[in-house]
């Protein structure tokens, strides 16, 4: 039985007609998950607030979870907030801005659809809280919550107390750098895994084993630091040949290729109609009821007293499964014998990577030979008493490893089984995509996230910050939290699946609805200015949204709002010069113009005082739960 709507009976409720324009994108990714998990949608009559979005969570068995959206971590700051502001704010531009050297926002509603993910995830735990015991009625996330959720690791790297980096778009090196562009002018994403294929490929190309190998370090790196600085000679012999020789050359020595694709192409393909509205999940309860299902909390937060078993690498399934962490669960990280070799990469803290840590560092250890069957037999027992078990591991080989759902749901019946993807499926006959990597960058070029990155940031690719790991993590850890909810109220395990092409599926959610001719509830319209000034200490991003917004900007300023001179750009641009970016943003801040010093290096955001409340400081900088509970 496949019955993807896992919270059919469900709903929520809230001023949804009616919201501040600063959560419409929240609102609109929200009312899209919540439509896709079969809940029912109902616009209450009481009046929106400007200072959060909030909304109720509702199943038939629990009273009724308050969930508030606020801009940021410390609620009681109200200054005015668009997406690319709070982009500026939190240190995203910044790390988006590392490979091109220029800090411009992604082109996409990324906060927003983070937020609206976390806050369903957060009522949707409160319920699960309610349901074993606790007294919780209330959720509440904010966007600079979510912001910095997704900046994670590169704060981590950024703030460690033993040579942290410093990784600028002013000062580090951006050129040449991935995407690249054939003779014929094809742009595209090349991938692997294994420095095997990577020399093999470029000696054909014609480069020589030495610098390719110094080649593979930047683009091995490039996860981790969101630049790539490649040698020159790599990007001067592509250019020389066309995309269908180098398609041949990658066929013939193990490398994988993509070119950069638009959302039309994508909306196009066969399966993506389904995929946009089933949602970024795929539930299966194929179970009968097991009484296992049931058990009281054993702290304060949701999870607590659930175990989690997780066996994944790099970021999008270790962050699911921190997550998690944060809302109470034990989680049991299966690490090969030696230990996760990630755990060396620096920067290091005490002894570990940073950047490991961050996203491991509330997990338990188990090192585990998973390919041999007494490995096998561990993990089993491990998950006879476990409530979830985790993997990110490569399409079909849960099968080869005897540790499929199957497998698994045989020892324990109430088990939730999560896949973390990279395309769409565990099954690799079901999906030809399956024999490309399924990595961020790939999935960025073929699902049309990359094509509307670079349409906005001036440049021909997508970002090399890892926009499908984080929000497929959320994802992931979203969709395993509404499976634990549906077997509290139904008692019967599942099978959970989610992908990093789905979570861009979500990202784009509402590009698709305008590709289909759907009914949209949330408009798009161009800012009339939305743009980053150089001050006389600093950068500022402003952004007027309308042209109410516009009036007070040009009474704070004292200048004319008639944008269509041809020095109105200029006497801005001069203007913004005459104060610091910090006097500016009080000056904008109190005409209630969007705006916000811009930060460039990270370690910065722990010196802000309203940004404190979500990090914590210690041998590195590590962001805080984004959920709180009452």
């Amino acid at each position: 039985m496949n019955m993807n709507r896992a919270l059919t009976g469900c709903g929520i409720t809230g001023p949804f007609d009616g919201h501040s324009p600063e959560f419409a994108a929240i609102a609109s990714s929200l009312l899209y998950q919540s439509t896709a998990l079969g809940m029912q949608i109902e616009s209450s009559k009481s009046p929106a607030e400007n200072r959060a979005l909030s909304f109720e969570f509702k199943t038939p068995h629990t009273q009724p979870i308050v969930c508030v959206v606020d801009k940021w971590s410390d609620a009681s700051r109200q200054a005015f907030m668009t997406e690319n502001i709070m982009q500026a704010a939190c240190g995203l531009m910044s790390v988006h801005g590392r490979a091109s050297g220029k800090y411009r926002p992604l082109g996409l509603n990324y906060v927003s659809t983070l937020t609206a993910a976390l806050a369903l995830q957060g009522g949707a735990a409160a319920s699960i809280g309610q349901l074993r015991g606790l007294p919780i009625r209330h959720s509440s996330v904010s966007m600079a919550a979510a912001a910095l959720l997704s900046l994670g690791q590169y704060i981590a790297g950024a703030t460690v107390c033993e040579s942290p980096e410093v990784l600028l778009p002013d000062n580090t090196s951006h050129t040449p750098c991935l995407p690249l562009v054939s003779s014929d002018g094809i742009i595209f994403e090349i991938e692997t895994l294994d420095v095997g294929p990577w020399q093999k490929f470029w000696t054909e190309v014609g480069v020589s084993s030495a610098v390719a190998g110094k080649g593979w370090a930047a683009f091995l790196l490039r996860y981790a630091k969101a630049i790539s600085p490649l040698p020159d000679e790599l990007v001067s012999a592509i250019s020389d040949l066309s995309y269908q020789h180098i398609s041949q050359v990658c066929a013939r020595t193990g490398m994988s290729i993509c070119p950069i694709r638009s959302i039309d192409d994508r909306a196009k393909d066969d399966d993506c109609r389904h995929v946009w509205l089933q949602g970024p999940w795929e539930f299966l309860y194929e179970r009968s009821p097991d009484s296992r299902a049931s058990t009281r909390a054993s702290g304060d937060l949701p999870l607590s007293g659930l175990t989690i078993i997780e066996s994944c690498r790099r970021i999008q399934g270790p962050l699911a499964g921190h997550l998690l962490a944060l809302l109470g669960a034990t989680v049991i990280r299966i690490e090969p014998p030696g230990g996760d070799p990630l755990r060396g990469m620096p920067p290091m803290a005490e002894g570990c990577s940073a950047r490991f840590h961050a996203l491991n560092r509330l997990k338990t250890i188990e090192e585990v030979d998973i390919k041999s069957p007494v490995g096998q037999a561990k993990i089993k027992e491990l998950v006879r008493d476990a409530d979830v078990f985790l993997h990110n591991w490569a399409p079909g080989k849960a099968v080869l490893l005897n540790l499929d759902d199957e497998d698994l749901a045989a020892v324990n019946p109430s088990l939730i089984y999560a896949y973390a993807a990279g395309w769409a499926t565990d099954r690799a006959a079901h999906c030809p995509l399956n024999s490309r990597p399924g990595t961020d960058f790939m999935t960025q070029a073929y699902s049309g996230v990359a094509r509307k990155i670079a349409d906005t940031s001036g440049n021909h690719g997508g970002s090399l910050f890892t926009v499908l790991d984080v929000l497929g993590g959320v994802v992931a850890a979203q969709g395993i939290t509404i499976a634990l909810l549906n077997r509290c109220m139904n008692k019967v395990g599942a099978k959970v699946t989610s992908s990093l092409m789905s979570a861009a599926t979500l990202l784009c959610a509402d590009d698709f609805r305008e590709v289909y001719n759907m009914p949209t509830t949330f408009e798009t319209s161009k800012s009339i200015i939305d743009k980053i000034y150089d001050t006389k200490q600093g950068k500022i991003a402003v952004e007027c949204c309308d042209v109410a917004t516009l009036m007070r900007l040009a009474e704070a300023l004292e200048i004319d709002t008639d944008t269509e001179t041809a020095d109105f750009e200029a006497h801005l641009d001069s203007l913004f010069r005459s104060r610091t970016a910090t006097e500016w943003a009080e000056v904008l801040e109190d005409a209630c113009v969007p705006s916000a010093v811009v930060i460039e290096n990270l370690a910065d955001l722990q010196n802000i005082a309203y940004l404190q409340p979500g990090l914590s400081p210690g041998s590195y900088t590590s962001v805080n739960s984004p959920w709180s509970f009452r």
